[in-house]
């Protein structure tokens, strides 16, 4: 069973099926202008925006969920299999009702700092940073970024495809996120 995380609007395209003849959908390396292609890594979540739908398979979506966590420092570390069971409800269903783990049970005692204006939401954090995750990976799938490793920082930027140098182009820039490290979860 899907777990949409938005409604899907009436007349929306079929679902794509890589073996069907008759799609249409990109195939191959190089993106066309007017449309970009969808992330996909099986049925079992959906992540709409705009023209965009992005499905997840459960443990492509569940690690999503945890980075995104740690990104926004609401986790300090990976988290067992209840724990993440709660997390991804969290992200789905905006709410966690019946927790399964000892993080449940936090978020549900820490709620009222948790939610608030939807630009200001642990779960509207969440979501963004699952998606834009699969928004990138999505982009270097089709030719559009690069990943290169910065010696310095020990870590990997995503950068402008730059054929004139082996390291790639500049990085790009990506936005900042909140911190929600005042009430992280800790075991």
């Amino acid at each position: 069973m899907q777990n949409p995380m938005h409604g899907s609007p009436e007349g929306r395209n079929p679902t794509y099926y890589p073996d069907d003849p008759g799609c249409k959908r990109f195939r191959g390396p190089y993106m066309s202008a007017s449309r970009r292609g969808n992330y996909d890594s099986g049925e079992d979540f959906v992540l709409e925006y705009g023209e965009l739908r992005f499905t997840f398979n459960e443990g492509d979506f569940s690690e999503r969920c945890e980075q995104a966590a740690l990104k926004l420092g609401f986790v300090g570390g990976r988290l067992g299999q209840e724990e993440l069971e709660d997390l991804v409800n969290l992200a789905v269903n905006g709410e966690i009702v019946d927790p399964a783990s000892a993080l449940g049970a936090h978020v549900n005692d820490c709620w009222p700092e948790l939610v608030g204006p939807a630009e200001r939401s642990l779960v509207h954090w969440l979501r963004r940073l699952v998606f834009r995750g699969a928004w990138l990976d999505q982009r270097v799938n089709e030719g559009e970024l690069d990943v290169a490793f910065d010696q310095e920082t020990g870590s990997f930027a995503y950068v402008q495809p730059d054929p004139r140098s082996s390291g790639g182009g500049e990085p790009i820039e990506l936005a900042a996120e909140p911190s929600w490290g005042r009430v992280a979860y800790r075991r």
